[in-house]
């Protein structure tokens, strides 16, 4: 019997690839990504998928806005792949492909085609694909691939509610898994990425307020050079007179 890789091989795989510190703000989001990805690349019944890897690509996308230093992002999200024998190009291309295969569609035709088995295009594919495995293992980051797919299929649907929860329904009756499960992973990541913008504003407003310190520091000493400068010139001038008048 093969050994099951464990979260702590993984752990030890990605700091491996991936040897520069992470920004503390950030590493929580890196390690729980990690592990999730981890336990599913370790289940017997989970097959990478296309929608999957939208699903990772928007995630690490999303979270990791505002990340310093910039560069380090690509090293940190190769790590990650390779840390659950992934490749990150094909996530990446893959991702790409599905949203360049969404656009154009409306949400209908969309639905329409879901109940359809086979179809071109890597999107039609995986779609038939999931739909007809008894077995298919859904995931967190399955669902945020999918909902990544509907946003930019319908805009529209982040603000009505209504419709977009029951497309959500639809979609998720369609391949074959729970919409309730789908829909509480979908409040969660929402919810999750308001706290993220809202803990990024809090850390940009601090750094503008220590900014705007520091400048008026500046600011404040300034004249203090000027009237040293202008003492002495004062001083200077009133030598010269004396000196003119002697």
């Amino acid at each position: 019997m093969d050994n099951i890789r464990t979260v702590s091989d993984t752990k030890r795989k990605f700091y491996g690839y991936h040897t520069r510190p992470i920004n503390s703000i950030y590493r929580r989001f890196v390690e729980e990504l990690l592990v999730e990805m981890h336990l599913l690349s370790v289940n017997v019944d989970f097959n990478y998928d296309p929608i999957y890897a939208l699903g990772v690509v928007t995630s690490f996308e999303r979270f990791m806005q505002g990340y310093k230093p910039e560069s380090d992002k690509a090293s940190i999200f190769n790590a990650l792949c390779q840390a659950v024998d992934g490749n990150s190009e094909q996530y990446h291309q893959e991702a790409e492909a599905l949203i360049n295969e969404a656009k154009g569609l409306s949400i209908t035709e969309f639905k329409d085609k879901l109940g359809q088995e086979g179809g071109d295009g890597i999107l039609w594919g995986t779609c038939s694909a999931i739909a007809q495995n008894p077995k298919f293992k859904y995931s967190r980051l399955f669902g945020v691939g999918l909902y990544t797919l509907l946003m930019e299929i319908d805009p529209e649907l982040v603000k009505e509610e209504e419709k977009r929860n029951q497309t959500i329904k639809e979609v998720s009756e369609a391949l074959k898994f729970s919409s309730d499960k789908l829909q509480k992973d979908l409040d969660l990541y929402r919810s999750n990425l308001d706290k993220m913008q809202q803990l990024l504003t809090v850390i940009e407003d601090t750094l503008e307020a220590d900014r705007k310190k520091r400048m008026f520091q500046k600011l404040e000493k300034t004249p203090e050079i000027v009237d040293e400068k202008g003492d002495k010139e004062n001083k200077e001038n009133e030598e010269q007179q004396q000196s003119s008048n002697g």
